[in-house]
């Protein structure tokens, strides 16, 4: 029989050590992913003549191909190592910066997004979060919640960054270098030195109980991965509850985070302002996900996710009613609420897939969810575009932005665990 390796229990857990790295991933996809790209389009604007349309459109094929590759991306978390799979991602999207360095076209620009899109998908939210949840039972929504933190420190650190010393003083290009170089260096140690797929790879069982010596490595993994395959969530209910409640939410929620820079300077106030509910944005966003992680070891995940649907609603409500004579504190209103309704998403979605459907097809069950999610997050903004290019406002947007969550509301509140894993405990 085989044993896993065992060594003297350390001080620390180094399910906290996986939380750090999962943190740092997270940072880097959204500060040179999400977050960076906008920063690029007035210079790509200036130098190359390209109209704001077109570059736009490689941020819908960044988060379209993304989705698409988080399915492929979950299952080959499930039965691959994990340093291998977010490796490559590392080495792929460092390619995808390198391309972007040197295009010349709109062509070639959207086919390197579209590469940089398959790399995050590999060392994003769906690999990082089976790996945590992998590593915690008792305490796997706060671990989730913290290492969902890493996207809001992504926007509050590495955008000023770029946008305020690396572009400016380096230049477009040579910046797309250097962000293929600090994806490298920072993830594929990472990666390779301190990511681990499992705790039984090292002799632990969750939340860091040591396995007996007279249990088998192989055992131990496959009693703390427990749950259905893919093809067994796919036919529940809440399977589909899930993947319309995320669809719908991710379509308003991208769609008014798009938009809510124009539509603040397009009413009267300063860009200085709309700039700085960015800023309150990222802070606020990265508290939230550390609360709602919190609030999921404390309450069934999706009543938890549907007080993040309450907070989006609330923002948009109060974005709705800001006009050209309202007071600053009103716009600060909106963007603290937004904030914290943006960081719900993560830790919600996460803790649904896990207790819902259990470990064992963790990734390929979210990376389909992710994917229904990503059609929204991709198509919201277009659509609110869209309409205002037709009509001169988004306050129709913003109506279906809130009406949509009429939908996701009673779909995730309708949420059941599937029968075949009402005998599982601990998952």
């Amino acid at each position: 029989m085989e044993k896993p390796h065992l060594s003297k229990r350390p001080k620390v857990f180094y399910g906290y050590w996986i939380v750090v790295a999962t943190f740092l991933c997270l940072l880097v996809v959204s500060g040179c992913g999400f977050f960076a790209f906008s920063l690029f389009v007035k210079p790509l604007e200036a130098d190359l003549g390209w109209d704001r349309g077109g570059i736009m459109v490689a941020f819908t094929i960044y988060v379209l191909v993304r989705g698409v590759a988080s399915v492929f991306t979950g299952r080959m978390i499930d039965r691959h190592e994990a340093k291998k799979v977010i490796t490559t991602g590392a080495i792929i999207v460092g390619l995808g910066f390198i391309l972007l360095s040197q295009m010349s076209n709109l062509g070639h620009f959207y086919v390197s997004y579209a590469v940089i899109g398959v790399g995050m998908a590999a060392m994003g939210h769906v690999p990082l979060s089976a790996i945590v949840s992998n590593w915690f039972k008792k305490r796997r929504g706060t671990a989730i919640g913290i290492m969902s933190a890493g996207i809001g420190a992504g926007g509050f650190t590495l955008a000023p960054l770029i946008g305020g010393y690396l572009i400016p003083n380096f230049g477009w290009r040579d910046s797309y270098l250097i962000l293929a170089g600090f994806t490298w260096v920072l993830i594929i140690p990472l990666a390779l030195f301190v990511i681990k797929t499992r705790p039984a790879d090292i002799g632990l069982y969750p939340d860091g109980r040591q396995i007996p010596e007279t249990v088998a490595m192989t055992e131990a993994s496959s009693l703390t991965s427990k749950g259905v395959t893919l093809k067994m969530a796919l036919a529940t209910s809440s399977f589909w509850l899930i993947a319309i409640a995320f669809l719908a939410s991710g379509f308003s929620q991208v769609g008014i985070i798009q938009s809510q820079v124009p539509h603040i300077e397009d009413i009267g106030f300063p860009a200085v302002i709309a700039a700085g509910v960015l800023g309150i944005l990222g802070v606020f966003s990265l508290v939230s996900k550390f609360a709602f992680g919190w609030l999921c070891d404390r309450m069934p995940a999706k009543y938890a996710c549907a007080i993040g649907f309450v907070l989006q609603m609330t923002s948009i409500i109060i974005l709705m009613n800001i006009k050209a004579a309202s007071p600053q504190a009103l716009v600060w209103l909106y963007a603290t609420t937004v904030g914290l309704a943006a960081g719900s998403w993560l830790p919600t979605l996460s803790m649904l897939i896990s207790t819902n459907f259990g470990l064992a097809a963790y990734g390929a069950i979210f990376g389909a969810v992710n994917l229904a999610m990503n059609i929204g997050d991709a198509t919201g903004p277009l659509m609110a575009g869209y309409m205002y290019t037709n009509t001169g406002t988004y306050h129709q947007a913003f109506i279906i932005f809130l009406a949509l969550y009429v939908i996701a509301m009673p779909a995730i509140l309708a949420v059941r665990r599937p029968k075949s894993l009402q005998n599982l405990k601990g998952e």
